[in-house]
Parts: structure tokens; C-alpha cells; sequence
């Protein structure tokens, strides 16, 4: 496992970001995904991808392709526990 160049279960940066999406745009306008229904998704070791997935979650979210709530209310990277991820409004069909 490393996490600075990935190589989780042999995914890199890119490969999470397009799970990311990908769950993203499946979602119903107004609902949102655990990061953990990705990761579980992309490996049967699922835990290790959990920092890496979020830091791409933040990522898009910085880059305005993702929305990045806990208990309902956009929150930055420095947000400790459970997040939840969704499509930006703009996206929502």
C-alpha cells in the first residue's frame, strides 16, 4: 500500500476520481453516497482506499465537480468523521 502515488489495490488517483463521479452521477437530485459504498465497490479490501477516496472527494469538490456535506452541510477537508457525497445543484438534472 502506498498512498502518496496510490497504488491501493493497484487504482490510481484517477481511477477513484472516476468511481467518484461515476456514483455521482447515478445519484437521485438531493441525495448523496457514503465513501465507503465506493471504495467497497472498487476492492474486497476496502478500508485502505477510505483516506485516498476522500482526499479525491475534496479534490473535486475544490474543483466545484462534487459536493462534500456531514449532517447535511458543506464541509471543507479538515472535516473529521463521516461525509457524504453529491452532485453540485448546477449538475442535478
Amino acid at each position: 500500500m502506498s498512498v502518496a502515488g496510490l497504488d491501493v489495490a493497484g487504482l490510481s488517483e484517477a481511477d477513484l476520481r472516476a468511481a467518484i463521479l461515476a456514483q455521482a452521477a447515478r445519484l437521485r437530485p438531493g441525495t448523496t453516497c457514503c465513501p465507503s459504498e465506493i471504495a467497497r465497490a472498487l476492492s474486497v479490501d476496502w478500508r485502505p482506499l477510505m483516506a485516498p477516496l476522500r482526499a479525491e472527494a475534496f479534490a473535486l469538490a475544490a474543483d466545484g465537480r462534487l459536493v462534500v456535506t456531514q449532517r447535511g452541510r458543506v464541509v471543507g477537508p479538515d472535516a473529521a468523521g463521516p461525509i457524504r457525497l453529491g452532485r453540485p445543484e448546477a449538475e442535478a438534472p
